[in-house]
């Protein structure tokens, strides 16, 4: 019979916690060894049965969740995905459990009833406790200290019509990256590494909605590059980087020698908004042989139907390798389908775009 994966769950409110257990508990392949109304209790219960996930509130007495993180991150790591009405308003302190840390951030759902969340939200939600329990928790830590049917519909109906060929025709360099799992700390990395001559960049980190502003805010802080939330419209120039913002689509568009982002509001692909594979197609349509695009950690296969189309459009391909990612979803299936030219160390990504962009198409 399979293991199951093993669940503590730390949050100061009885009834969430309940919530929380019911809602694990209905998933054949879970099993809750715990319940801790704070860090004090849950070490305990620790020391007693390691969990393989951890779902923690930040807003805490006696210890906030933060302070647990960092401690539980430098003494034993184990995945932890932060369940916060926090991420709602996009707070920094989200952000920074995931610098601590964190494999994920998710909104705490509604407590009033299991019911209240919906399928595809059910769905994202216990998908991101599976993959934080794969998750590799010592290269997150390494990142750091080197410094997520009508749901679900096919990225090319969010696209839209293919460009004229002879849109195609200049040599500016664009560059389109996709993430998940795992890929704020990882994104961070790389555009703290790219100097302010570096190419456009175009961003698709799955997130919730209004946490993609703080964290723009907070790369633009510490990068020598430009880093913004996209807004419709936006021209896509050298030495800044678009995030997509949460729950909008972001497409890279052409007019003239102009390249620009346009967001769309439509259904989810690949039950995300924004999806990757959006990214990755539009900017193969308008950019083609002009574009480096990169597959990152992440949960699932969102992107890689979409790096392939960029392959075959003439763009140079990027997938991090398995050692370096948190999770090897998203990149494992882009190099199945064939659509990596190159697989390589996080650490060697920025390098790669510098010197590609360089280069004439």
């Amino acid at each position: 019979m399979k293991r199951k994966i093993k669940i503590l769950i730390i949050d100061d409110s009885a009834l969430v916690r309940q919530t929380l257990e019911k809602l694990f508990l209905s998933e054949p392949d879970f099993e809750v060894i715990g319940t801790a109304a704070n860090p004090y209790f849950a070490a305990e219960k620790i020391k007693k049965q390691i969990p393989d996930v951890i779902t923690l509130d930040v807003e805490m007495p006696r210890m906030d969740g933060l302070t647990f993180l960092k401690v539980l991150m430098k003494q034993k790591p184990i995945p932890v995905v932060v369940v916060s009405s926090l991420t709602i308003k996009g707070n920094t302190t989200a952000i920074k459990a995931l610098e601590l840390g964190a494999i994920d951030i998710v909104n705490k759902p509604s407590m009033r009833s299991i019911g209240d969340l919906q399928s595809i939200e059910r769905l994202n939600f216990m998908d991101i406790i599976r993959a934080a329990a794969r998750a590799n928790v010592s290269k997150n830590k390494e990142k750091l200290n080197t410094i997520k049917a009508k749901n679900s519909l096919s990225a090319d109906i969010a696209i839209g019509k293919l460009p004229s060929k002879s849109m195609l025709e200049t040599t500016d360099k664009i560059v389109a990256i996709g993430a998940s799992t795992g890929g704020t700390v990882a994104i961070h990395y790389v555009l703290k590494n790219l100097t302010y001559d570096c190419p456009p960049v175009a961003i698709v980190q799955h997130m919730p909605e209004h946490f993609t502003r703080t964290f723009a805010e907070r790369m633009n802080n510490i990068c020598e590059i430009t880093v913004k939330e996209a807004e419709n419209g936006d021209a896509l120039i050298r030495g800044q980087a678009l995030i997509a913002p949460g729950n909008k689509h972001m497409l890279v568009k052409r007019s003239g020698a102009r390249y620009f982002v346009e967001l769309d509001d439509g259904a989810l692909v690949n039950r995300h908004k924004p999806s990757v594979d959006v990214l990755f197609k539009s900017t193969a349509q308008y950019a083609g042989k002009n574009a480096i695009g990169i597959i990152m950690t992440g949960m699932g296969k969102d992107g890689a139907q979409g790096l392939l189309e960029m392959k075959e459009a003439g763009a140079f391909t990027i997938a991090q390798n398995k050692e370096s990612c948190v999770v090897y979803g998203m990149p494992q299936e882009a190099v199945r389908l064939g659509a990596a030219i190159r697989t390589m160390s996080l650490k060697q990504i920025p390098n790669n775009i510098m010197s590609k962009s360089s280069l004439q198409a």
